[in-house]
């Protein structure tokens, strides 16, 4: 004869109760995080920045033959030799990648897929189709404004793009 014992009664969470609570915690984290994102993404942009007109500073801060990035206003400032300026969007004309000024080549170097641009924004190389877009520039009480909103698509570099300080 077999005499059984009681077992105690087990308290508490098992594995599948613990997991289970784990990911929807992890899920919901998520779905939070991805909501506070979206939110953040579609609020309007206030103040001056990109799609507006950008300070770009004193005309005496860019000294001639300089290559300067506006963050701000995701393009170049060029102060040409001749002291007159251009404003070009940092935006391949091939497939749109962020083109940044190499200068121990002289020249804007496309890591996408190689275009090359001299400082004027003209291809040199690559597949790109055509120059750099550029921005209106205006020069008002001896600082440079950039409106971003208006980019200006060519076919080459005029003289008559830059203007003149």
């Amino acid at each position: 004869m077999t005499v059984q014992t009681a077992q105690p009664k087990k308290t508490g969470v098992n594995r599948r109760t613990f997991l289970g609570v784990a990911w929807g915690a992890a899920l919901l984290a998520l779905g939070g995080q991805a909501a506070a994102a979206l939110v953040r993404f579609i609020q309007p942009v206030s103040g001056a920045g990109f799609g507006g007109v950008v300070r770009a500073g004193k005309v005496d801060e860019f000294l001639p033959g300089s290559v300067n990035l506006v963050k701000a206003g995701r393009f170049f400032l060029v102060r040409r030799e001749d002291g007159s300026f251009l404003a070009m969007w940092q935006k391949c004309t091939h497939l749109g990648c962020s083109v940044p000024w190499v200068e121990s080549e002289n020249q804007f170097h496309c890591p996408c897929h190689g275009s090359l641009f001299d400082k004027t924004g003209v291809v040199t190389g690559g597949p790109a189709p055509r120059p750099l877009d550029l921005f209106p520039v205006t020069i008002r009480s001896g600082e440079v404004f950039v409106d971003t909103g208006s980019p200006i698509q060519r076919d080459h570099f005029d003289p008559k793009q830059a203007t003149k300080a």
